[in-house]
């Protein structure tokens, strides 16, 4: 409409002043509601032309959106195990710190699995201790075996002289024979004991330690699962939990955590698919928001997403049609304050209004530049001052608007 009013002013008032007073013709008789287009046709004709290569430029060059919003994302509270509800620590909107308790499970049945992992542990060192006296009574059998094979081949060695001697029989040089083989089976098996003793102490017992020990830590992480702290510093919306609940991971969670500055440090904007081949990375942008009536931020463009969100395609069971897919979708950019403090005081999730303007700065310092390139860039910029003009109209009339539309 501001567009069109101020188009009139340059085309049809114009030619109505030229009717009026250089050919004297009046409004009521010359100039009627049925001789008006005849009358003023050059006038409505340049006006609706001027109109349309207008607002061309503006949404063009300076494209505008009203799906501006302080997107933000929220941190879902959920415990990492199923489990009826024992304590709660914070309440509804309360304002928490990183790694601060939530709330606490009933932790009865974690609690005897880490106390079962740890008698397993202290089981394993009894083993060992066991073991080691072991060990100790093997040392003591070896060294009596050794006494009893000495003793056995000293005898038969002195049998051995007395035989060459027929002062004894063969048969009993034989029985000493076989009682060393035996002794000698003694010791070894005493020895092996003691190797196996060694083996036991030094390999199984440790790795049967090390593995209890690590039963105890996974005991214990379960026991310590069973607190639920805040993952980020923000405020806890929705936290309805009270002692007794039954929290599941899947179909019931525990509430939402806002962090402290989440949707806090830039706009996320969707403008229309035209604009992609002008908007850029560093563009100067100005936006009103609802939640900061009669003000205009300065921004910045940070990043333009390349890709239109409305082609993503997610596999399914069935075949896509392309028909599927014909709503155009928006060019999403990201926005930041020029200044600092400039998104101060906006609730995070605020709906706002902005507008970008292109820099010809660069175009029109060149001294190469042509003069029907150098007045289409000065029009450019010309209709930028409209368009901001617009913008700051509407910051004076959207709390208005809003009102109405929410029927306050």
């Amino acid at each position: 409409m501001l567009e069109l009013m101020l188009c009139s002013l340059l085309t049809i008032f114009p030619d109505y002043l030229y009717r009026r007073f250089a050919q004297n013709k009046r409004i009521g008789r010359e100039i009627t509601l049925y001789t008006m287009w005849y009358e003023l046709r050059w006038g409505i004709s340049a006006c609706l032309l001027l109109t349309i290569s207008l607002i061309t430029l503006i949404f063009y060059f300076h494209p505008s959106t009203k799906s501006v919003t302080a997107v933000f994302r929220t941190v879902t509270i959920l415990p990492e195990t199923v489990g009826r509800v024992d304590q709660v620590y914070v309440g509804i909107n309360e304002k928490v710190t990183a790694g601060a308790p939530l709330f606490r499970l009933d932790d009865s049945k974690q609690k005897a699995e880490v106390e079962t992992a740890r008698r397993q542990v202290a089981e394993i060192d009894a083993q060992a201790h066991v073991a080691q006296t072991e060990l100790a009574t093997a040392d003591s059998q070896i060294q009596e075996a050794q006494g009893s094979l000495q003793v056995a081949v000293d005898e038969y060695e002195m049998k051995v002289q007395l035989l060459a001697k027929d002062a004894v029989a063969r048969r009993e040089v034989q029985r000493l024979a076989n009682t060393i083989e035996a002794r000698k089976g003694t010791l070894g098996a005493a020895m092996a004991k003691k190797q196996t003793l060694i083996t036991q102490i030094n390999v199984l017992l440790p790795a049967q330690k090390q593995s209890a020990e690590a039963a105890l830590a996974q005991a214990q992480v379960e026991l310590d699962k069973t607190v639920v702290y805040a993952g980020v510093t923000g405020t806890v919306q929705q936290f309805t939990l009270r002692v007794g609940d039954v929290v599941n991971t899947m179909l019931r969670p525990a509430g939402i955590l806002v962090p402290a500055e989440a949707g806090r440090g830039n706009l996320v904007a969707g403008f229309g698919q035209i604009e992609a081949q002008v908007m850029k990375k560093g563009m100067i942008a100005e936006a009103t928001c609802i939640g900061k009536p009669f003000t205009i931020i300065p921004l910045v463009v940070t990043e333009v997403q390349d890709v239109i969100a409305a082609g993503q395609l997610r596999p399914t069971d069935q075949l896509l049609d392309v028909q599927q897919l014909s709503k155009p979708g928006t060019l999403t950019v990201f926005l930041q304050p020029l200044y600092d403090g400039g998104l101060d005081n906006i609730p995070p999730g605020s709906s706002c209004i902005a507008n970008a303007y292109t820099n010809n700065h660069e175009a029109l310092a060149d001294k190469n530049i042509g003069v029907a390139q150098w007045f289409f860039l000065h029009a450019i910029d010309a209709v930028g001052l409209v368009h901001a003009m617009i913008l700051r109209m509407q910051a004076l009339f959207l709390p208005v608007q809003t009102l109405v539309l929410t029927g306050h």
